[in-house]
C-alpha cells in the first residue's frame, strides 16, 4: 500500500475530493495547513505573504492504484499557476483498525 498527501490550494479541495470519489478512493483525511514552497510565499501589490494557507489530502491506495489516484488528484488541482501543490507517495508499512485490532495489511 501507498500513502499519497497532497498539498493542494484550498479552493480545489472539493473539486479534488469528488474526482476522487469518482475514482473509486472515497476514504481520505483532510486538514489545513500552512507553508510556502520555493518561491518563499507570494507577492500581490505592496504585500508579500510569506506563508499561505493549503489543504493536505491524504489517501492510502494499493501499489496498482497510486498512479490513477495521483492522476486524479493531479487534473482536478491544477489551475496552472504557481502554488497549485505538491502530491507526495510514501510506502505504508503496516496499518491497523483502531476498533478491531485488525492488521489491513
Amino acid at each position: 500500500m501507498q500513502m499519497i498527501r497532497a498539498i493542494i490550494r484550498s479552493d480545489r479541495e472539493e473539486p479534488v475530493i469528488q474526482g476522487l470519489e469518482s475514482g473509486g478512493f472515497v476514504c481520505y483525511t483532510r486538514w489545513e495547513v500552512i507553508g510556502r514552497g520555493k518561491q518563499k510565499g507570494i507577492k500581490k501589490g505592496d504585500f508579500h505573504y510569506l506563508e499561505l494557507y493549503k489543504t493536505c489530502l491524504m489517501v492510502v491506495v494499493e501499489d496498482d492504484e497510486v498512479d490513477s489516484a495521483r492522476s486524479i488528484i493531479q487534473r482536478h488541482a491544477l489551475t496552472g499557476k504557481v502554488g497549485d501543490g505538491k502530491i507526495f507517495v510514501t510506502p505504508v508499512e503496516s496499518a491497523m483498525t483502531i476498533r478491531t485490532g485488525r492488521s489491513e495489511l
